[in-house]
């Protein structure tokens, strides 16, 4: 029997502001979409804890049994920044700088998006589909929103009238946001003259001269709104009415609730039954921003070439570390809080390695029934990973009590405990053995030596020798990038 069935989950629903029992809309089954990267530059910091609470979510619901189908969007298209209807295309003002294609820069950092996951021990989504693979479902959907009487064309851009759709419908549920105090409190901005009212988006926009990454489409040769990808990607794989939606708190207003409105507009159904948004990450006590310098990059923390930072730190402890606190709750990160954590992390460990090495006794004198219940009752709490962690370091407690003869268990109870704290800590947590971490180090220096050697041969001219070490990755399937800043790989 899956053990679904004998555990009651409960999750925060964003959308009612409480926390309620989980119940699929097909028995066993889980729809869960959660927003990905805009792949324009490296993937930050705050994105990666964003995505490992979710992975972490899509863990422990495997392991209750149920069949996941996660799907995580990467967004190809470019948005505008700021704004979806004003300011500059993001990937397009990469692509100008850097002189590349947009494609480029998209290939480029998607690349690097899906390398620093596999380091950290993500699994990968069920479907990972992006925007512009999609193009012709938004317009599809464009197409019945104006049917429908909510969308309107201007000049070769459409435009969704929130005020109209708010007639029957609640535009700023999700945000708690009410339509005429949004109204009243929006300056009319240059440029916004096509629009009904301020609120409105777009859901097509018609391309300038410049813009270089467009589609036709009925209206114009244009691009689609950046709150439409989203729709059209999470209702074709999921349908038109799904369990869970996720992505980081600040795109619950306006992009979450945008993505209602489209649907409730498109098809007459809420499309969602549970909204989940992951809080940020600040450093140092401050908000992340490369502008005053107060970033890091999740590749500078494992190589420790960074400002920030007293040493590198591991993958598995800066997973640990993320895990330390709540998905909703702030975290803040500091070289003295990954210090600590890395100390924690050890210690988990060595346990995890020592109860390898623990002997059955004739009886118990350990209560494990009531301690695996109380890491149960932790996850199903909102997936409450500190109070899980802290569980876990009770069993540390008792690993450290049967090594040293205080404590025994027979049989039957080591072999649940063994199997509850091996399932928490690297199935669901995500944790990495040390074995393997050691393996994923040596396999990275091997590779970085072999780097230099190609980049030694290319400065002697000797290109048969660069070449031959390039192939012979590539048969290993380990893929070399050249860049500006030098040689990258990922496997």
């Amino acid at each position: 029997m899956p053990l679904f069935k004998t555990q009651t989950l409960k999750i925060y629903n964003s959308l009612s502001g409480e926390k309620e029992v989980f119940t699929p809309i097909h028995e066993g089954n889980v729809g869960m979409y959660v927003c990905g990267p805009t792949v324009y530059s490296n993937v930050h910091l705050g994105n990666v804890r964003t995505f490992m609470s979710f992975d972490v979510i899509f863990r422990y619901l495997k392991h209750l049994g149920y069949k996941v189908r996660y799907v995580r969007n990467i967004t190809d298209v470019g948005h505008i920044v700021d704004d979806v209807d004003e300011g500059e295309d993001k990937i397009a003002k990469k692509a100008r700088v850097e002189q590349l294609e947009p494609m480029e820069i998209v290939q480029r950092y998607t690349v690097d998006f899906h390398h620093i996951l596999k380091e950290f021990n993500f699994l990968s989504p069920s479907i990972e589909p992006t925007a512009t693979g999609h193009i012709i479902e938004q317009i599809e959907i464009v197409k019945k929103i104006i049917d429908n009487g909510i969308g309107y064309e201007a000049n070769g851009s459409v435009y969704f009238d929130v005020v109209k759709f708010n007639e029957t419908n609640h535009y700023g549920k999700l945000s708690g946001r009410n339509i005429e105090d949004m109204l009243a409190n929006t300056r009319d901005l240059d440029g916004q003259s096509d629009k009904r009212n301020s609120q409105d988006f777009a859901l097509w926009k018609k391309a300038e001269p410049q813009h270089i990454m467009r589609w036709p489409s009925p209206w114009s040769e244009g691009f689609p709104g950046w709150h439409l990808e989203c729709t059209a990607m999470s209702t074709k794989y999921l349908g038109n009415h799904f369990d869970i939606h996720g992505g980081g708190m600040d795109l619950k207003f306006p992009h979450h609730e945008c993505e209602i409105a489209q649907n409730e507009a498109c098809t007459g159904q809420t499309p969602v039954n549970y909204w989940m948004h992951a809080n940020m990450l600040t450093l140092n006590g401050k908000k992340m921003a490369k502008s005053t310098g107060n970033n890091i990059l999740p590749g500078e923390i494992l190589s420790g070439e960074n400002d920030i930072l007293s040493k590198a730190f591991s993958p598995s402890v800066t997973r640990f570390f993320m895990l330390q606190a709540h998905y909703r709750s702030i975290l803040d990160f500091s070289d003295d809080a990954i210090v600590a954590a890395e100390k924690g992390h050890n210690r988990l460990m060595e346990a995890m390695q020592g109860l390898l090495e623990i002997e059955a006794g004739a009886a118990s004198t350990l209560d494990i029934e009531t301690w695996k219940k109380a890491c149960y009752d932790a996850m199903n709490d909102d997936f409450n990973s500190p109070i899980l962690i802290a569980h876990l370091f009770e069993g540390v407690r008792y690993i450290n009590l049967l090594k040293d003869n205080s404590a025994t268990l027979s049989a039957a109870d080591l072999k649940v405990f063994t199997a509850t704290m091996q399932a928490f800590v690297f199935d669901v947590l995500g944790l990495l053995e040390k074995e393997n971490e050691n393996q994923n180090g040596k396999l990275e220096g091997v590779v970085n030596m072999l780097i230099g050697m190609r980049n030694e041969a290319r400065a002697n001219k000797d290109f048969a020798m660069s070449d031959q070490i390039r192939d012979q990755l590539i048969t290993l399937g380990i893929q070399l990038k050249d860049g500006k800043e030098g040689t990258s790989f990922s496997l």
